[in-house]
């Protein structure tokens, strides 16, 4: 097998002030969504057509949401989750603003949390060589990472990157990014992921896609730290990355700004398209590894970003994996939901601590994203 490019290390959670199960959010979002639609009517005469309507909206947020079996709690930055006194609400005050408040105003929220999220990982720390900042779901310049490093006096030794809007796969294309400047003997660096999924519902949308997606993603903040070859063999040792666009699947993923927040679009025919292509995939993910899909199939645990239950399910289908093999994806989904790119490194942060995980386990880990892209990495447990 090919020499470590990264060993990746101390990963720490960084804690959301709101958590909720998700029985209560999906009943917050049918009580939202039909909310939402009646003040966009206006006044009804009919009070039996209200509730008509409120209780069709409900039936469609419980077929077609997550189901409590698969994601049990997510979490949030914000508390408008926690409650229903629409009125006070700094994003969903739904009866003056059906689709929730606009760009502007969760932007400010955006900035406002990941700028507080970076003073609190670096409390009595150190400055790291480079900072890595990952998201996708929100922007402000200068970033939480710029105004950290500003704010300790760090401007002439550390410096900061960005890894923004590729989505839920951008923690592997962040791993390439760090080996680069670990090449050039950059010594410790720091990655820290800032994504707020929630801050984009509009619960006037109501069509079925909308509700998994409103029902699948949720906050998630984590920092780690990268270091390159030859540094102390701990944590998980990077030893290969691989990517691919996938042709003629533009229109199947995307994530663009609109009026109110961002905007995705998520096909059924995803994980059809993932079936179709993972094979010869990751034959060559393997490759780069110095190993073989078979190997990795029988041998290694699989860090596969939860795009949703049956992404997960699928490719452990197709590789005939043992439930053991991707039960950190699925224990990551159910515990926190789909956290777009912060979601691969609690995974790996599982993985590391699982005492059943021996030292020298192989790990595939994959993701995907508008592009359709296909990424990956093969990493393994240090001793």
């Amino acid at each position: 097998m090919p020499a470590p490019l990264l060993f990746l290390n101390d990963f720490r959670i960084l804690p959301l002030p709101h958590q909720a199960e998700q029985r209560a959010i999906l009943e917050w979002l049918a009580e939202a969504h039909a909310r939402a639609e009646l003040a966009a009517r206006g006044p009804e005469a009919d009070p039996g057509a209200r509730a008509a309507l409120a209780q069709r909206l409900r039936k469609l947020v419980l077929r077609f949401g997550c189901s409590t079996d698969r994601i049990r709690t997510r979490g949030s930055a914000l508390d408008d989750f926690t409650h229903t006194d629409w009125a006070r609400m700094r994003i969903f005050d739904l009866d003056r603003f059906p689709a929730g408040r606009g760009s502007a105003a969760r932007g400010r929220i955006f900035q406002e949390v990941t700028e507080a999220a970076f003073r609190q990982a670096y409390l009595g720390d150190t400055a790291p060589d480079a900072l890595v900042h990952v998201t996708c779901t929100g922007y402000a310049s200068p970033s939480g990472a710029q105004r950290l490093v500003a704010e300790r006096g760090w401007g002439a030794s550390t410096r900061v990157l960005h890894a923004y809007h590729m989505g839920c796969y951008a923690s592997l294309p962040a791993l390439a990014i760090t080996a680069g400047l670990a090449a050039t003997g950059t010594r410790r660096i720091d990655l820290v992921h800032t994504e707020l999924c929630t801050l984009h519902l509009n619960p006037l949308l109501h069509d079925p896609e909308q509700l998994v997606v409103q029902t699948l993603f949720a906050d998630g903040m984590i920092r780690y730290t990268a270091a390159g070859p030859g540094a102390p063999a701990a944590g998980m040792e990077v030893l290969a990355l691989h990517e691919e666009i996938i042709p003629g699947t533009e229109a199947e993923m995307a994530w663009s700004v609109g009026d109110h927040g961002m905007a995705m679009t998520l096909s059924r025919r995803v994980p059809d398209h993932i079936r179709a292509n993972l094979a010869p995939f990751l034959a060559r993910l393997a490759e780069r590894a110095g190993t073989s899909a078979d190997h990795l199939a029988r041998e290694a645990r699989f860090a596969i970003h939860p795009g949703g239950p049956r992404i997960i399910d699928e490719i452990a289908d197709l590789l005939g994996l043992a439930a053991a093999q991707v039960q950190a994806s699925n224990d990551v989904l159910l515990n926190h939901g789909n956290m777009s790119s912060a979601t691969l490194p609690h995974v790996w942060k599982a993985l590391l601590e699982d005492p059943a995980v021996a030292p020298g386990t192989l790990v595939a880990a994959m993701a995907f994203g508008p592009g359709l892209t296909v990424s990956g990495a093969v990493l393994r447990k240090a001793g």
